[in-house]
């Protein structure tokens, strides 16, 4: 039996690596591969800071490119957002038959492909005669692809908050818009802050939407990458982009790190008061 468990904890450890490794072993080999003097990743020519020097350099195209995909993102995860969240609410205070309808409705673009969403609404904004230098098919485009994904992270925490809370409030004299903001809004921020999150990894991880409605002079992180395909500085280019990848990878690691650290020791402080209480 001792043997079983064992070697039933070893497969565990075993498995466990294997999956750490096969997520993080390409990001690693990036960021090791960002110090390479040479752009090719296929030789190491030596330790060197040049494509980081050439990345933080605002005169060429990767910084300045990154910064727009932020910004892009940003707005986007702050319309979907709202959006998203007003949508979530409404769906669960609906009636069952309203709210089964909306929900499955809402399911339309998680299930179906991107490129099946971009060109579909394509389509929609010829029809409309919607200019793509207005930037508004672009943003409008990767709400669509984004919203449905902040009603799904809202949706589990109203299922989970106190509705006697809300109604107590209302008795109390809260009009319904204090109610929402005072009450519901603070128990499902959790489920907010997540879809937020979540809808600004989908933007910046977006090629399809992007590429059939930014403006032509416009380019995100993922059309710039998918473009150089040619011309001498399309290596110089792409290896700035993995010095990128290795700043954006340490800056997820320190803040993982210290949102574990800011967790034990508030987990610390609660387990001191207890013991004091006690």
């Amino acid at each position: 039996m001792k043997t079983k468990n064992k070697i039933g904890k070893i497969l565990k450890i075993l498995f466990i690596l294997l999956i750490v490794a096969f997520i993080y072993a390409p990001i690693v080999l990036l960021t090791i591969y960002s110090f390479n003097e040479s752009t090719s990743i296929k030789t190491w020519t030596g330790f060197s800071m040049k494509h980081y020097e050439y990345f933080f350099n605002f005169s060429n195209d990767p910084l300045p490119t990154v910064l727009k995909t932020l910004l892009l993102a940003a707005v986007v995860a702050t319309l979907s957002t709202i959006l998203g969240t007003a949508g979530a609410i409404g769906i669960f205070y609906s009636k069952k038959k309203s709210s089964a309808a909306l929900s499955a409705v809402n399911r339309i673009p998680v299930i179906n492909a991107d490129v099946v969403t971009a060109i579909s609404f394509v389509l929609l904004v010829v029809a409309l005669n919607i200019d793509k230098s207005t930037y508004i098919p672009l943003v409008v485009g990767q709400m669509v692809l984004c919203t449905p994904f902040v009603v799904l992270s809202v949706i589990p925490k109203l299922k989970q908050m106190d509705n006697s809370l809300y109604e107590a409030a209302l008795d109390l004299g809260a009009t319904p818009k204090k109610a929402l903001f005072s009450v519901i809004i603070p128990q499902i921020l959790p489920g907010i802050i997540s879809g937020f999150l979540l809808a600004i990894t989908l933007s910046l991880d977006d090629y399809v939407i992007a590429a059939y409605t930014k403006p032509d002079t416009f380019h995100t992180i993922s059309t710039h990458i998918y473009s150089l395909t040619k011309g001498k500085k399309a290596p110089v280019i792409k290896a700035s982009y993995r010095a990128f990848t290795a700043v954006v990878f340490l800056l997820i690691l320190i803040a993982v790190v210290a949102a574990n650290i800011m967790a034990a020791k508030k987990s610390k402080k609660s387990d001191t008061i207890i013991t004091k209480g006690v």
